[in-house]
């Protein structure tokens, strides 16, 4: 975000007692309208402070290119000028895309229908000045009619029914390992672990009691002692992924190399800001990315265990948890959940209550398999859609709905997505309590109708399609570029010329 005006996703990812808080640490102020450059270190060009005679007044001038263009970054604002002017309505993400060459344009039949809506930006608000500040206009506008109709408020009565779901689990839990139907109590245990999550994304988000406080040792209660997660690392990098929805380089959630890639621009081994390393498109990467498409399921099934190895990357990394500030003892918190975690868990039910280790290790792999679609559900509202940088001047609004779409589902089956069905609603409005996301979503669609922004919504079933359709896409593009590479080294070898 440097260089970029903020307003937005400051407003939308904090309190109003976060915001003034922030106000302590006010270094100046901008004086007229902020115009977003690219610094640097992102291959943008210097602005040099000159004076003016007239007034006393400091006005910034280019001079010229300061830095070579980054890997990881855009280039310049021109060059994201031209990249923006489509050239035919249909071009794919791998041909704007700005960092280094791409395959050519690839046809596929199975192409996502969600990515190909999205990733067209000729269907959006053009992403000049004016159009967009139309944009930003309607949607704070949005913002204050949502606070007038009361969406801001947890409705907590529908906790409670939250709530005795939770306690039937625990209790069939219980019963069923009391009785040995093993396999049938780690079924009740995986599905108390599915609608747990939906209670920390709440908390995370503070959008509980609203405050930080409180709701971040719901967050920890939960999901340190009773799931053994870390709702710290999931802040972390939740927080980026709502700042930086589908960007390759910066969205953590849409980095999952060696074993997925939504974007042909992963082929180029691109750099992850957020974890601050290369992410190597190898043998292993081509041989995954090839058959992605067919192991997607497979590979969220054991989702869950690599959460575990974040959760203790994260608490063990004194550069990631938070040390100092009013926050520092949530890390040790979160510590001591982690061991009362794998103490019931791992020693007073797998090891003390199941006798034999073949009984231990089905009971593992259920409880965890069982959370899959939590995992599928998470995936599910962005993979499918467009990964392109919408560039300088695209607001936060636009980007969101661009990046995000809603699975639609009757009410009643609202608890099993837990909100996350309402992916579009929550990007924009992310401390929306999610009880109240449904009412959100008529507002926001009249939003979309208003300012003309494509509003994606599928059903869960097509939903699920248009992401296997997108993955598949990219392996075909990866299998076409190898067999291109593979008939120009032979033209090499044996002499031809073209």
């Amino acid at each position: 975000m440097v260089g970029r005006d903020g307003t937005d996703e400051i407003t939308a990812l904090h309190s109003e007692e976060a915001q003034v808080y922030m106000q302590k640490y006010v270094i100046g102020k901008v004086q007229g309208r902020w115009s977003n450059f690219l610094p640097p270190i992102q291959g943008g060009s210097f602005r040099t402070l000159v004076s003016n005679d007239d007034d006393e007044t400091e006005a910034f001038s280019s001079s010229g290119r300061s830095t070579p263009p980054s890997l990881v970054f855009d280039t310049e604002e021109t060059r994201d000028d031209v990249r923006l002017r489509r050239v035919c309505n249909d071009t794919p993400i791998s041909e704007i895309s700005s960092s280094g060459p791409e395959p050519e344009r690839f046809e596929s039949s199975e192409a996502s229908t969600a990515h190909a809506i999205s990733s067209d930006l000729s269907r959006y608000p053009r992403l000049d000045q004016m159009s967009q500040d139309e944009v930003i206009s309607q949607y704070r506008q949005l913002d204050k009619k949502l606070q007038s109709e009361g969406l801001y408020k947890c409705p907590y009565s529908s906790y409670a029914v939250e709530f005795i779901r939770y306690s039937a689990l625990f209790t069939l839990f219980l019963i069923c390992l009391h009785y040995s139907y093993y396999t049938l109590s780690s079924i009740f245990l995986g599905l108390l672990w599915h609608l747990l999550s939906f209670l920390v994304h709440d908390a995370g988000h503070l959008s509980i009691t609203h405050g930080f406080h409180t709701d971040s040792c719901i967050g920890i209660f939960v999901a340190d002692f009773i799931g053994g997660l870390s709702v710290g690392w999931w802040k972390r990098n939740h927080n980026v992924h709502h700042i930086k929805t589908n960007s390759p380089e910066h969205d953590p959630d849409i980095q999952h190399m060696p074993f997925f890639a939504i974007s042909s621009r992963f082929f180029a081994s691109l750099r992850s800001t957020y974890y601050d390393r290369d992410m190597p498109f190898d043998a292993a990467s081509q041989w995954f990315i090839k058959h992605q498409h067919y192991l997607y399921y497979p590979i969220l099934l054991m989702g869950r265990f690599n959460l575990y190895r974040l959760a203790w990357t994260y608490l063990l990394d004194p550069k990631q948890a938070p040390r100092k500030g009013s926050a520092w003892w949530h890390r040790y918190l979160e510590m001591t959940g982690q061991v009362f975690f794998w103490y019931w868990y791992g020693y007073r039910t797998l090891y003390l209550s199941i006798p034999t280790w073949s009984s231990r290790i089905v009971f593992l792999f259920v409880s965890h398999m069982v959370t899959a679609p939590l995992h599928v559900q998470l995936t599910l509202s962005h993979f499918a859609m467009s990964t392109v940088d919408g560039g300088l001047h695209e607001s936060f609004a636009q980007k969101m709905v661009r990046t995000t779409m809603d699975v639609d589902c009757p009410p009643w089956l609202d608890f099993m997505h837990g909100g996350l069905n309402f992916q579009v609603v929550h990007h924009l409005f992310p401390r929306l309590p999610r009880h109240n996301l449904r009412r959100a979503q008529k507002y926001v669609k009249e939003f979309c109708d208003e300012v003309e922004i494509p509003y994606v919504i599928f059903t869960f079933t097509r939903g699920n399609k248009e992401v296997i359709s997108r993955l598949g896409e990219v392996a075909e593009q990866l299998r076409v570029m190898e067999e291109c590479r593979r008939v120009a080294a032979k033209d090499l070898i044996e002499g031809h010329s073209h």
